[in-house]
Parts: C-alpha cells; structure tokens; sequence
C-alpha cells in the first residue's frame, strides 16, 4: 500500500507536468501581444517565438517581420505580412529580436512568446 507521502509526490508530479504543458502551449500560441502598429517596432529583443500576425487595417503595400535587435538592422527577413486583413499564424522562432515593419497604411497586431 502507498504512503501518504508517495500519494502526495505523484499529486505534486502530476500538477508539475500540467504546469509545464501549459507554458509549453503558451509559448507557441503566444504568450504576449503588441500594440497596435503602424510604424517599424521593436517588439521584442533576445529570443523568441512568433506566433502570429493580425491585420488589422490592410494598407496599400505588404510589411515584413525580421529577426533583429535594432529597427535599423533589418537583414534577417523571418516572415511576410501580406496587405490583406485577417490573422496569420506563424509560429517561427526568433534569435536576435522581433521587428515589425507594416507596410503602407497598414496597422498589424503581433502575438509572440519571449524566451
């Protein structure tokens, strides 16, 4: 038969794995969401996880996401936002930072995870 302390370690076990399960899916389906953007951001520096991307207001030209630590540094392309209103799920890692640059008259929202 169990002890008492047995039964409680597999209680404590088990709340310690649905924890872990539940950050797990937090970081992939983002954890964290921006303002509402209109001009190049710097959203997020270090590592990541781009989750999705929401447009929100379409515009007239498409906008980009890069893998940077600076607005000015925009060499790592990691995804397109198309100029067309809807959500786009993107689940991509990020290394260096998250930097949104919306196209013209475009306003996105991003959802990401740090870390």
């Amino acid at each position: 038969m169990s002890s008492l302390s047995d039964i409680l370690t597999a209680a404590k076990n088990i709340a310690v794995a649905i924890n872990n399960a539940a950050q797990t899916y937090l970081k992939v389906q983002g954890a964290s969401r921006s303002a509402t953007l209109t001009a190049s951001t710097l959203v997020s520096s270090g590592q990541g996880r781009l989750a999705s991307i929401s447009v929100v207001v379409a515009g007239s030209a498409d906008g980009m996401i890069y893998d940077s630590s600076a607005v000015g540094t925009l060499i790592n392309e990691l995804a397109v936002v198309d100029n067309v209103l809807g959500v786009t799920v993107v689940n991509m890692p990020y290394n260096s930072g998250l930097v949104v640059v919306p196209g013209t008259g475009m306003t996105v929202v991003v959802s990401y995870s740090e870390g």
